[in-house]
């Protein structure tokens, strides 16, 4: 196993150097700060084991998203997917509906595929850092949190919150969109990282920075038992320090589905296996951007052209917004029958991922929290109509490979905090 040395006296990192006497500086950081983690740590699910397995589940879960939003989904997929092998063993759309509402999707894939390959591996999590960061979804950040805190593997853990609190302490005062500025962080971490619980000082360094290092002028360094230590609690600074990072423009888009139910079934489509929620169901429809004339003739010729025959949209059943941390969806949900019904019951769309499921299903596929509102309306009224008599559909069902998942999924955006740090807010 590869440890990274420490830097030697004579290579102090940058930031090290602006000390008047580094060595002391870093070791009443790890006096005091133990010290006051020791005594007002969070009490986490996680931190109760040293189960790789379920350290790194945290880990991916926490990035971007905040603690208590995580903490049920945390136990429902445990409960689900207990360890490593019964993970690996999971069809993707049961992954999917374990993670449904905790958002970055992407999150639960990597996950999924590292698993797949241990487990082909022997079903072990590497304590190696190089063997743990080929894994899929794995950078820097997580293989030092889960290593540190799991292995005791004396490396950092730079997030946004590590990158704030230590930019503090140090005077660094560059934004964490600065490359020069982050790897002046990072090698200021790998410095402080002690060889003796190095994952206790990782989460100590978190915890001060979701409790009282927080954001902006939020910071409460009258409380934070490091204050004297920090170049930007000394000097006033905190609310200037790190430079606020660049904020990308919100896209407003206009999204038009359609609710086309026949013979107690609802035509839904797959998105596909890249992109912005791959994978996930949701009823079909049209994005459009927002101040374009739209309107459901827009939605009436794309069904048109799936199903094969003439459709007219009815009404407006439904309208609601879904935020996103990089666009806004303004989604409008219309009804839509079919003009005439063929004898045998409309034929399966060819091709993209689309299906007629019977209302009872529905529940059973994995919906991403913007389309969720939508699908859960389809359900309840398909059901209802499934009380009369259905109808002969040709072509195959869909059947879902996933389960529903105990108790009720997060309703929230789904890419909410987007840009913050582990378990923290948006700075």
């Amino acid at each position: 196993m590869m440890i990274p040395e420490s830097h030697p006296s004579g290579s102090l990192p940058e930031l090290a150097r602006r000390q008047a006497e580094p060595a002391r500086w870093r070791e009443a950081l790890h006096t005091t700060l133990l010290a006051w983690y020791r005594e007002h740590g969070r009490a986490l699910p996680w931190r109760e084991t040293r189960d790789p397995y379920r350290i790194w589940l945290s880990e991916v879960m926490l990035q971007q998203t905040q603690v208590e939003r995580v903490i049920p989904y945390y136990h429902r997929f445990l409960q689900r997917f207990p360890d490593l092998a019964a993970l690996a063993a999971a069809h993707e759309d049961e992954v999917l509906k374990a993670w449904e509402g905790l958002g970055f999707y992407r999150r639960a894939r990597l996950f999924h595929q590292a698993a797949r390959e241990l487990v082909g591996e022997g079903g072990q999590v590497p304590a190696d850092p190089e063997r743990f960061r080929r894994l899929p979804g794995v950078g820097a950040y997580t293989a030092g949190a889960v290593l540190s805190i799991a292995f005791g593997v004396p490396l950092p853990a730079v997030d946004g919150n590590a990158f704030r609190v230590l930019s503090r302490w140090s005077g660094q005062r560059g934004s964490r969109d600065d490359p020069t500025s982050w790897r002046q962080v990072e090698a200021l971490a790998g410095w402080l990282v002690p060889t003796q619980a190095p994952g206790e000082w990782n989460q100590a360094i978190m915890d001060l920075g979701s409790l009282l290092c927080l954001p902006g002028a939020r910071a409460r360094c009258s409380a934070c038992p490091v204050a004297s230590l920090c170049q930007a609690g000394v000097q006033g600074l905190a609310a200037q320090i790190p430079a606020p990072g660049r904020r990308s423009p919100v896209q407003e888009r206009v999204l038009l589905l359609g609710l086309l139910r026949h013979g107690g079934r609802v035509l839904v489509r797959q998105r596909p296996a890249e992109g912005l929620l791959a994978g996930f169901w949701e009823l079909p429809g049209v994005e459009l951007p927002a101040g374009q004339p739209v309107g459901p003739d827009c939605l009436a010729r794309e069904l048109q052209g799936w199903v094969g025959l003439p459709v007219r949209v009815l009404g407006r059943r439904l309208r609601y917004t879904h935020r996103f941390s990089h666009r806004l969806w303004r989604v409008e949900l219309w009804e839509v029958r079919l003009r005439q019904a063929d004898p045998g019951g409309p034929a399966l769309p060819v091709g993209g991922g689309f299906a007629w499921v019977k209302a009872g299903r529905l529940a059973a596929l994995p919906v991403a929290a913007a389309h969720r509102p939508a699908m859960e309306l389809a359900a309840q009224e398909a059901a209802d109509e499934d009380q009369e008599d259905e109808e002969p559909l040709q072509g195959e069902e869909a059947r879902p490979q996933a389960p529903p998942v105990a108790g009720e999924a997060d309703p929230q955006g789904e890419e909410a905090g987007a840009g913050a740090g582990h378990g923290d807010e948006e700075p």
